[in-house]
């Protein structure tokens, strides 16, 4: 704990080590869900091996489920770094879509994001009202996806109809005046229920801390089942959103200066111009599951899934200082007295498409007194943007305190960056039980890429686990994966919008996982080597590799009344291989070198039904620019809540009451680098959150 009070303040260390008191091995009801392993330890979609409970699998990985996100006021998918060590901010703003780090690495909007094992894409915002549960694998997955960037993947799980009938109400209210109303309804229908239909609808006005910045969203979802005879299960469920809100840029460096965040208020909303227009996100996305069972032991899937994304993408944006820096080298900052140029950017009518075929078949075997837990299949991916002419021009100057009004220039000129991708994946996974306790663990992909250019690729990926005595499991694996990565739609760029060539990277893991009473946890090291992009601001080119080397681990224990887990992440991130020697040995920029989480809940013996529950989230300083000259101070952050659950004959009310950042510190939250500028996004201010579920 002393390695981290530095930055966590001593106050919020003295709220952590008060949240741990008392905590005994004793059994009790555990946090929901377990993140890693524990009493509800189950396999995750997105590993790959089906039904392989967590504690078994050779891989990291985490699931937060929805009640989980309810208890810590979750409302968009960045929300999961208070909880997962490995998962860290990386451009995450008010009214815009969501970018994660994990393991150091920022991964693909594009191409890491899965809804049911399925690839989407995550560029827009992604509601959550009607999402079972949030996975994350850690590491790199070319196992699991034909192209996407290390670090590791994201499958949202999405609500499917219950056994029993669940009739749930939501309504929720969040500081400044955010309003939430939701319904969660589930029945079957027919002979012994073999049809199946769950609805999930959600309404919000979204009136933030942030000024101004108000917008609404809506959400309507519906998941449907058909449970056939002869051992058929069919599957259906559609979703469409909407969302609408101003998004918020990032404050900067002045200069070569940190600015002291005490002096910024983080309320202030820079693109505040008289013409500012909310950015809107508009997404259908629906699919299709087919399961056949051939036998006790084998079963046949078939899966598809179609999206459809519009997006108008608006904003008064900050961007460099000419005054000081007339030539535009990176890194770009605002000016040292606090004004900025300004840019009238508009991408209206953005379109893009996924569609996703999957054939598979699982099963076992034995061969030679070795059991094969086997499944092999074949991927087809097919997905297209359309971008309109865009505006992107200065129209003047701000400043931080957000008082300067600049006039609109929306002239549009034509960019040339649509984007038509198709990929053939087959792929073989086969889990080898060579002896009681020993399981080999083989899995390859093929792919096929074709855009303006075709290309093929294999990414092997293997393990070996070993169960010891008292439940504790080592393994050792190694993979690669493949990513693709295309140079920023600006017309700063000689190749606006182009893709460059994939690039391979390469992880070694080495992890052990383990119990002790009602107790669980896990420990891995990893090294991930992945080539990297320098993005100049002008040019965008692959230049050597950014190599991750670092320990994850996490742990989750009870006793009576009480429950505790948390994890911890300890990196060592550096550049490698750059053709400017200068650069090599370098930390890459916004990316904490340590990270604590922590999550607590103490269930009250004299009033039943009510919890006190506190979450400590702290991160190490990060770097601001790409030289390693600046960087801006590690923080501790304290979440505070209260949940009572309350009986009636006729249902039950679940109250939920919290305070997010109770300390209301004030601190920089993450440094990224966007096209080769500098930004910097604080910590939001306290907020109170409160909520009623009814379950009838």
């Amino acid at each position: 704990m002393a390695t981290f009070t530095s930055f966590i303040g001593r106050p919020a260390a003295a709220a952590a080590l008060a949240l741990a008191t008392g905590v005994h091995a004793q059994p009790t009801t555990m946090l929901s869900p377990v993140t890693v392993t524990g009493r509800q330890d189950r396999g995750v979609d997105i590993g790959g091996w089906g039904d392989i409970p967590l504690s078994k699998a050779p891989f990291q990985a985490s699931s937060l489920g929805s009640e989980q996100m309810q208890d810590i006021g979750m409302r968009r998918l960045s929300d999961i770094v208070r909880i997962d060590p490995a998962i860290s901010d990386a451009y995450n703003t008010e009214g815009y879509w969501d970018y994660l780090t994990v393991r150091g690495y920022v991964i693909d909007n594009r191409f890491n994001y899965r809804r049911d094992g399925l690839p989407i894409n995550a560029e827009t915002s992604i509601p959550l009202d009607n999402k079972d549960s949030v996975e994350v694998l850690r590491g790199t997955s070319g196992l699991q996806a034909g192209t996407s960037a290390p670090g590791g993947l994201v499958n949202l799980v999405v609500k499917r109809p219950t056994d029993a009938p669940l009739r749930n109400a939501r309504l929720g209210w969040r500081e400044s005046g955010s309003v939430l109303g939701a319904v969660d309804i589930s029945e079957r229908f027919g002979t012994d229920g073999v049809f199946g239909l769950r609805i999930n609808a959600a309404a919000e006005r979204l009136e933030p801390r942030v000024r101004p910045a108000r917008g609404e969203r809506h959400m309507v979802a519906a998941a449907g089942d058909w449970r056939l005879a002869a051992g058929t299960l069919i599957e259906a469920e559609f979703e469409s959103s909407h969302r609408s809100q101003p998004s918020v840029p990032g404050f900067s460096l002045l200069g070569d200066t940190v600015p002291d965040p005490r002096g910024i208020d983080p309320r202030i909303n820079l693109n505040n111009q008289p013409w500012s227009l909310p950015v809107v996100f508009d997404s259908t996305t629906a699919s299709l599951r087919v399961t056949q069972r051939l036998s006790d032991a084998w079963r046949l899937t078939a899966h598809a899934a179609t999206q459809r994304l519009k997006t108008d993408d608006r904003i008064a944006f900050p961007f460099g200082c000419a005054a000081d820096n007339p030539d535009f080298v990176p890194p770009l900052t605002y000016c040292a007295d606090g004004s900025f140029d300004l840019y009238d950017y508009r991408s209206e009518n953005e379109r893009r498409r996924t569609d996703a075929l999957e054939l598979a078949l699982h099963g076992a075997l034995s061969t030679g007194g070795v059991r094969h837990d086997v499944s092999a299949g074949v991927l087809r991916n097919r997905s297209s943007a359309r971008l309109p002419p865009q505006a992107f021009n200065f129209v003047g100057t701000g400043n931080v305190q957000g008082t300067l009004v600049t006039p609109p220039d929306p002239t549009t000129f034509p960019v040339d960056a649509d984007r038509d991708e198709r990929s053939t994946e087959l792929f073989a996974r086969d889990a080898m039980r060579v002896t009681p306790s020993t399981t080999a663990w083989l899995g390859l992909r093929h792919t096929r890429l074709e855009r303006s250019f075709s290309q093929s690729f294999t990414t092997p990926w293997l393990a070996l686990s070993h169960e010891l005595p008292a439940g504790t499991m080592v393994y050792a694996s190694a993979g690669q994966g493949v990513e693709s990565l295309v140079t920023p739609n600006l017309r700063t760029y000689a190749s606006a919008g182009q893709p460059l060539a994939p690039a391979k990277s390469r992880q070694f893991e080495i992890g052990v996982k383990g119990g002790f009473g009602d107790g669980s946890w896990t420990l891995a090291w990893f090294d991930i080597d992945r080539p990297v992009a320098t993005d100049t601001g002008t040019v965008f080119f692959i230049d050597g590799s950014q190599r991750h080397r670092g320990i994850d681990a996490a742990a989750a224990w009870q006793t009576a009344g009480w429950s505790l887990q948390g994890g911890v992440q300890l990196l060592r991130a550096r550049r490698e291989g750059s053709q400017d020697p200068s650069v090599n040995g370098l930390r890459p920029t916004n990316v904490p070198a340590a990270t604590l989480k922590l999550q607590a809940r103490h269930d009250l013996a004299a009033l039943p039904g009510l919890s006190v529950q506190g979450n400590l989230l702290a991160e190490g300083e990060r770097i601001a620019t790409p030289d390693n000259g600046t960087r801006i101070p590690g923080y501790g952050r304290v979440d505070v809540a209260l949940r009572y659950q309350q009986p009636r004959a006729f249902g039950t009310f679940t109250w939920r009451a919290g305070i997010d950042n109770l300390l209301d510190r004030r601190a920089w939250r993450e440094a990224p680098n966007q096209f080769g500028h500098v930004y910097l996004f604080p910590l939001a201010p306290r907020t109170l959150r409160l909520s009623i579920e009814a379950a009838l």
